[in-house]
């Protein structure tokens, strides 16, 4: 598991996710990377938690992880049903709430199936799986046959237009579930990644 301090009171951190394989069932490889991102923004108030994935032996996790939510009400947040991940252990251990406190912003995008967050103390957007982040820092819509696994099986074009309204926010931070974050020209690499095709 890898923690990195973001901003104050802002942390990302990666852990291998239970479920990767390097290759599909029919024999292609897995097209997103075996670490995924997770994130804790704290407030005076307090913590949250979005697609968080953490081993439950990790006693140095849990422990940093209390000292951050203690004295302060939980939340526990998912931004597409596949992120399950261990919410329900960090929803029992701090009895914790699945909706978003503010000064959280949840948009909703019902053709995608996905709920990004968005919190405007350090204008940082947090998606799920409809963007991704490349090494060197650029964003891209997730491949288009993953948009297959949604219910309303968007194409590219049309989930480009539903993502449309993100382009409207100041964006400096995009902390992505599959690659790095996104913490340098992060406005340009949305509108680049959301630009028509």
């Amino acid at each position: 598991m890898q923690l990195e301090t973001l901003r104050p009171n802002l942390w990302r951190w990666t852990a291998p996710h239970p479920d990767w394989r390097p290759l599909a069932d029919d024999g292609t490889p897995i097209s997103w990377p075996r670490d995924v991102g997770c994130v804790l923004y704290v407030t005076p108030g307090h913590a949250v938690f979005v697609d968080p994935l953490a081993d439950e032996r990790d006693r140095a996790f849990w422990t940093w992880a209390d000292e951050r939510c203690r004295g302060r009400a939980v939340a526990v947040l998912e931004t597409i049903h596949f992120h399950r991940r261990s919410r329900d252990a960090f929803v029992e251990r701090y009895g914790a709430s699945t909706d978003p406190p503010p000064p959280v912003d949840a948009l909703r995008f019902a053709l995608c199936d996905e709920t990004m967050y968005w919190l405007p103390e350090h204008r940082a957007l947090v998606p799920g799986d409809l963007l991704l982040a490349g090494e060197g820092g650029e964003l891209a819509l997730c491949p288009e046959r993953w948009l297959g696994y949604l219910s309303a099986k968007p194409s590219a074009a049309e989930a480009r237009a539903a993502l449309a309204p993100l382009l409207e926010l100041d964006v400096e931070l995009v902390l992505t579930s599959h690659g790095g974050p996104v913490l340098e020209g992060a406005a340009a690499a949305l509108r680049a990644a959301l630009a028509p095709r």
